[in-house]
């Protein structure tokens, strides 16, 4: 039986890329009309790319098995790699701490991901459960940042995605490791570079900083060197500049039937809600 890859009903340009990819390898794309379950792939071989709340409603009835990071990935990475202290917490205890950090949610986009000047900033109890997991971290300026895709522990494709905070797309890294990247960013980093660093963090990604087999990884060049920025499911994130061909071999892994699930990627398995009609 043969697979499809389901879109989400509002595709991105990641996706209008992807769906083009899949039609050159001749498997079928079908982009959802709704946020619900298309009941003519119930039953087949489905992969997905969307983002997170489409997964939560079409998953678990077409059987689909998303992998994700863990929660406490980043603070689990020797700080040689992630250049600063990083600690998952809760947003209860985030709410006490006073001066300045970064605080993001591991997954899901619950709250804006930036700098807030003190714990009171963050989102009150009347808005967020105080158990809602965080990563809160030394605040660091990245110069450049970098998205890779990542499977089986190597790089697939990589792009940059930001200078100084701002979106600013080129590709670089794995699809073309040759090039000089130094554009204007005024860093210099090559692609070899970056490769070099990449290959360190996947190697420190052991134990409690273990990935699943398919992710995305997002690095940055700060003032002092590089540094982890985060990691993300690769069925949810943008795939930039990066090579489409490359970046559907990471999401077809990502998020497909859970009967083809590895066992060493169980750990990394979304939990999908039950949707009830």
């Amino acid at each position: 039986m043969s697979s499809t890859l389901l879109l989400a009903p509002r595709i991105n340009e990641t996706g209008l890329q992807l769906r083009t990819a899949a039609g050159r390898r001749g498997l079928r794309a079908f982009t959802a009309a709704s946020w619900r379950a298309p009941h003519e792939l119930t039953g087949t071989p489905v992969h997905l790319y969307g983002g997170p709340l489409f997964a939560d409603a079409v998953g678990r009835e077409l059987g689909i098995a998303p992998l994700e990071p863990a929660d406490g990935w980043l603070a689990a990475l020797p700080r040689r790699v992630t250049g600063r202290r990083v600690e998952l917490t809760t947003l209860a205890e985030a709410r006490g701490r006073s001066g300045p950090a970064f605080v993001k949610a591991p997954a899901d986009k619950h709250f804006a991901a930036r700098v807030y000047r003190d714990g009171a900033e963050l989102p009150g109890p009347e808005l967020l459960d105080g158990e809602t997991p965080v990563l809160v971290s030394e605040v660091v300026r990245f110069v450049s940042e970098y998205r890779l895709f990542v499977l089986d522990g190597a790089v697939r494709s990589a792009s940059r995605y930001a200078l100084d905070g701002e979106l600013a797309i080129a590709p670089t890294g794995s699809d073309d490791a040759g090039s000089d990247d130094a554009g204007s960013d005024g860093a210099g980093p090559d692609g070899a570079e970056l490769l070099a660093f990449a290959a360190d963090v996947l190697a420190a990604a052991t134990g409690p900083a273990a990935l699943p087999s398919a992710a995305v990884v997002d690095l940055g060049r700060t003032e002092s060197g590089w540094a982890v920025v985060e990691a993300n499911a690769a069925w949810a994130s943008g795939g930039y500049a990066c090579d489409p061909d490359a970046v559907l071999d990471v999401v077809l892994r990502a998020a497909g039937p859970l009967g083809e699930l590895r066992p060493a990627d169980r750990p990394f398995l979304r939990p999908l809600p039950e949707v009830v009609d």
